[in-house]
């Protein structure tokens, strides 16, 4: 059983927006899960089986989060066998429903220990039906600076000085284009479930149509992993060793980092959950910008582009 203080205090917070769910009407347990930095995760356990209920904020419109989307696109990857079935959803209040997923739940050390199973499970997400609406990462980024701009949120010094570069990576990204496919887009090591069988792969609010490419150097980003990682992710999803995928992906992966900063800006100062966003957003800039200036830069713009 749950500590009942806890119990008390989530229901007194959250119940009037859950008893709007009937098979969450009759609640024996009710705990807050960890990990989540854009909505609250309650685990809901009952006679008929445990779910979990995501509650959104109304700070999502300004991180580029389309909940209408989450939900198809939710429901778009439980059909593909990829992620959790999608229980009910309450539009406009914040509420998605959806099964509890048993396993373990990955970390940085984890996801390097299994490359392979996740390229499968993410071959497994990207061959689903498309998905409602698309995600790029660049666009988003110019949406970013715009609201942070705007609204005179706080802006990492130096950070519009990388604007070129970032040019740079769109150029040489377009040569070799092979088109989108649906992408979870969001794939940190705590959005991967073990279940010992498979890796189910969990958390559809960035999800859209997009390069594979990025979806895989965003997970090795995510896992701060090291090059040769990489390589092996990205070889084990096309199947053969591809030197020009693997620049791709470490191009959208610093891409990524780029523009995470600023979602960690947004965040830092509209968000009321209890964590450094700004801390959280400096540690993927200052990555962000040793490889901006480093070595290697220069090499993957050639290598993404040339078969």
């Amino acid at each position: 059983m749950y500590p009942e203080v806890v119990t008390q205090s989530l229901e007194a917070t959250y119940g009037p927006l859950l008893n709007q769910v009937e098979i969450l009407q009759e609640r024996q347990n009710i705990v807050e899960l960890s990990g989540g930095l854009t909505n609250r995760n309650l685990l809901i356990e009952n006679s008929r089986g445990k779910y979990v209920a995501r509650i959104s904020s109304n700070s999502s419109s300004l991180l580029s989060i389309d909940r209408d989307a989450e939900y198809e696109n939710s429901k778009l990857a439980a059909a593909a066998g990829i992620a959790a079935p999608v229980i009910d959803y309450l539009p406009g209040q914040g509420l998605l429903v959806i099964g509890y997923l048993e396993g373990r739940t990955f970390s940085d050390k984890d996801v390097e220990a299994n490359l392979s199973r996740i390229a499968q499970s993410c071959r497994t997400l990207h061959g689903a039906q498309r998905f409602v609406k698309d995600f790029n990462m660049l666009e988003i980024q110019r949406s970013y600076l715009q609201i942070v701009q705007e609204r005179g949120f706080r802006l990492p010094d130096g950070y519009v000085g990388y604007s070129e570069k970032l040019f740079q990576i769109g150029q040489a990204l377009q040569v070799l284009d092979e088109g989108t496919v649906p992408c979870n887009n969001d794939l940190l090591p705590g959005n991967f479930i073990d279940s010992g069988e498979k890796i189910w792969l969990i958390d559809y609010e960035y999800s859209g149509n997009n390069d594979p490419c990025f979806e895989l150097g965003n997970i090795w980003a995510e896992a701060f992993l090291d090059l040769g990682a990489l390589t092996e992710l990205v070889d084990s999803y096309y199947g053969a060793h591809r030197p020009e995928k693997v620049a791709r992906a470490w191009l959208f992966a610093l891409t990524a980092k780029y523009g995470w900063t600023l979602w960690a800006s947004i965040q830092s100062s509209v968000s009321t959950l209890d964590f450094d966003f700004w801390s959280w957003g400096m540690a993927k800039y200052d990555l962000a910008q040793s490889e901006f200036s480093g070595t290697y830069f220069q090499q993957a713009l050639k290598a993404a582009s040339t078969k």
